[in-house]
């Protein structure tokens, strides 16, 4: 009998996640040479966090992930009236019917409602993107991370660096014991988003026109994108930002482009100066754009010569691509690319956002193998399936 997995998600990064293993559900064999259609029946929950179609729908069919069977479309509203929402909307439908075990990726609100809800009716959690740690409460995704990460059955560590942290806080060695009398297990799987970015990036090239529509050329440009709320939400720190974004296009006449995030439109309004946004909004050099897809993204970061990004997502993929990064938060969850050299920390100080970019443009980065085989899918399904 197929194993009956729901699938949990809400935010367009957790789509993109979700394509790779949807992807092998569909298409790969398990280590017996049985294919894993066979063996595992997978379900689609969207939350609806995300609910923009450039931010998700219309991923889904770009990315080849099968359209949700279930939507809450719970929308935006305060982390604890939306987790809420999201809550009882899992719950029901786990109580609908059954389901073996809750897949659940990185660290949304909808991960934390995931956690939650399955926890609570004795369902196993998988928790995909498992032991990443940046160490600052006052981040939501940390205080969503750390509690998925409490109530897993299986956590699916991508490095070694994420296993480690999970090992000091005792869940590598951990007495817990859940409803059918499993213990926690922690697995190191490797990176979904490297199993995706391998995957997808020669389709990118052949169905991106990005590149040509906005006439840049391969390592001539800036991606930039920002979306934290402790960025946008803040007048000083988006100051600062907006303002080395100014002074890098001008002084090196190099472009950017800036997909902008719908927070970041609505927050230009309120905590830039008309100046400035003027600045910002009429500059040549500086190409704002709508939310890319997922092809067009790859493709910037495969070309650009420097990233400015406050996203986990995008500072990893970069480092796929070879592209160094500058990190616009204090602190990031991955570290080893810090430690590698191939980001570095400018928090949403300009001085420091600028000596970043200087340190990085046209210079020998190095980019160690840090994120697995481009088999995580694979060996995850393994994992849920024993």
């Amino acid at each position: 009998m197929k194993k009956r997995i729901l699938t949990v998600i809400g935010a367009r990064p957790q789509i993109i996640k979700a394509a790779a293993l949807s992807r092998a559900v569909r298409t790969a064999r398990s280590a017996r040479g049985v294919p894993f259609s066979e063996l595992v029946e997978e379900k689609i929950l969207h939350t609806g966090q995300h609910y923009d179609d450039n931010m998700s729908g219309s991923f889904f069919a770009e990315l080849g992930v099968p359209e949700p069977d279930y939507n809450l479309h719970v929308g935006s509203g305060p982390h604890g009236l939306q987790t809420a929402k999201m809550i009882e909307g899992i719950e029901q439908v786990l109580q609908a019917e059954h389901f073996d075990g809750l897949l659940l990726y990185g660290d949304t609100n909808s991960t934390l409602a995931g956690a939650v809800a399955a926890a609570k009716l004795r369902i196993p959690v998988f928790h995909v993107e498992a032991g990443l740690r940046s160490y600052n409460m006052s981040m939501p995704e940390e205080q969503n991370r750390i509690v998925c990460d409490h109530l897993s059955t299986v956590l699916f560590a991508p490095t070694r660096t994420a296993v480690e942290n999970l090992r000091r806080e005792g869940l590598t060695d951990s007495p817990a014991r859940f409803a059918d009398g499993q213990g926690r297990r922690v697995v190191l799987s490797g990176d979904v988003m490297y199993d995706n970015s391998m995957y997808f990036s020669s389709l990118a090239q052949q169905r991106s026109t990005i590149m040509r529509d906005l006439q840049l050329q391969d390592r001539g440009f800036v991606l930039a994108t920002i979306h934290r709320d402790n960025n946008t939400d803040s007048a000083p720190r988006l100051t600062a930002i907006i303002s080395a974004m100014l002074t890098i296009a001008n002084e090196h006449q190099m472009p950017i482009v800036f997909p902008m995030h719908p927070r970041t439109r609505k927050m230009l309004e309120v905590n830039l100066s008309t100046e400035l946004r003027e600045q910002l909004l009429q500059s040549p050099l500086i190409h704002i754009i709508p939310p890319a897809s997922f092809f067009d993204i790859i493709e910037l970061e495969r070309h650009a010569a420097v990233v400015l990004t406050d996203s986990g997502g995008v500072q990893k993929e970069a480092f796929f691509f070879v592209t160094p990064t500058v990190i616009l938060r204090p602190e990031t969850e991955w570290v080893e690319i810090v430690e590698a050299g191939a980001g570095l920390l400018a928090d949403a100080d300009m001085a420091r956002i600028l000596s970043a970019f200087e340190k990085l443009n046209g210079q020998n980065v190095v980019f160690p193998h840090l994120f697995g085989d481009a088999h995580a899918s694979e060996l995850i399904l393994e994992q849920i399936l024993s």
